[in-house]
């Protein structure tokens, strides 16, 4: 068994849910697209409007563009988390357990990358596309893979990684050093990649090119909850949350024995997420645009905001259904 070695941190003061994060129950307004499983933690649209995402068991499933029922495109053989599209009817997955994978519009599936220096990676993540076919991508954790996501957060090392797979098939670490590695999305421009890091309640910016490149700073710190996947539409950096920000965790984070204590619970036992669903928009200062929630439980564990077309496609690790807003 893998030591469990918590390292002290000692977090902010957890912002309250009110001025910009005030509490609110927006989110229940929602439709709800049924996937007959559980789990689409991300989604994804296509040139034709058609919407994509995973459920826990692995299938790749496909809406058209007014939900309805869904259709099976693909399974990938482990758990898929970020989905992005490549055009031409392909997609990137992020598979947690085996690695980043392409899927083609005929549903075949292929390895991009599932280890690097020789070492397998345990906990692909989120990805975002560059213009050019890089495809940045993230690795949660070197030590606890997606089953035990719950250990890393506890743990608190700063094991996270932001890979980048070039055109050529290269693969080469853009940032390291993050405590739980997770949404990835590039600005506009793509002179900078935004990478949440879930374990600090914070969204970092990567400048990697121009006069700043190869520097790293703060873009949002302090969240309410625990930043997950990332997007970026007009301007607008979207980031869900699973789950508002826990005294009890916070509070376990300066002292690492009792997160040792924590660690030989039974996991019916540890920390788990609330049922409150958070998502956050923001500018490109930083500023709060948009605060949606669901306090009530209704809509929760979310993941994940999509937007395209007036419309935010938001992602969930547990629930049967894809939330989608009209915004």
């Amino acid at each position: 068994m893998r030591p469990f070695e918590p390292v002290p941190w000692s977090p902010p003061k957890a912002p309250d849910l009110s001025g910009q994060y005030e509490k609110n129950n927006r989110l229940r307004a929602a439709n709800r697209w049924d996937t007959g499983g559980f789990g689409p933690e991300d989604a994804t649209v296509d040139e034709r409007g058609d919407v994509f995402t995973g459920l826990a068991n692995g299938t790749i499933l496909r809406f058209g563009r007014a939900g309805g029922s869904p259709e099976a495109v693909a399974s990938i053989g482990g758990r898929p988390l970020g989905i992005e599209n490549l055009g031409d009817g392909e997609f990137v997955v992020c598979n947690a357990d085996l690695g980043l994978q392409r899927v083609t519009a005929g549903g075949e599936v292929s390895v991009l990358v599932d280890q690097f220096d020789g070492e397998p990676l345990k906990f692909t993540n989120n990805a975002t596309v560059g213009g050019d076919g890089t495809i940045y991508f993230t690795d949660t954790s070197t030590r606890w893979g997606i089953h035990e996501y719950v250990n890393d957060l506890l743990e608190g090392q700063k094991t996270g990684r932001l890979f980048a797979r070039r055109p050529d098939g290269t693969v080469d670490v853009v940032l390291d050093g993050l405590q739980f590695a997770n949404g990835v999305a590039l600005d506009a421009e793509e002179d900078s990649i935004f990478v949440a890091e879930t374990g600090r309640y914070r969204i970092q910016r990567h400048w990697i090119r121009g006069p700043r490149a190869g520097t790293t700073e703060v873009f949002v710190d302090n969240l309410p909850g625990f930043p997950d996947n990332l997007s970026l539409a007009d301007g607008i950096l979207w980031t869900a949350a699973p789950s508002p920000r826990q005294v009890m965790v916070d509070m376990m984070h300066p002292r690492p024995w009792l997160r040792k204590a924590t660690y030989r619970l039974p996991e019916s036992l540890k920390p788990k997420p609330v049922r409150h669903a958070i998502v956050l928009g923001f500018d490109m200062d930083g500023r709060v645009a948009h605060n949606l929630q669901d306090s009530s439980g209704d809509v929760a564990i979310t993941t994940s905001a999509r937007y395209h077309d007036g419309r935010l496609f938001i992602g969930t690790l547990t629930e049967p259904t894809l939330a989608v807003y009209e915004l």
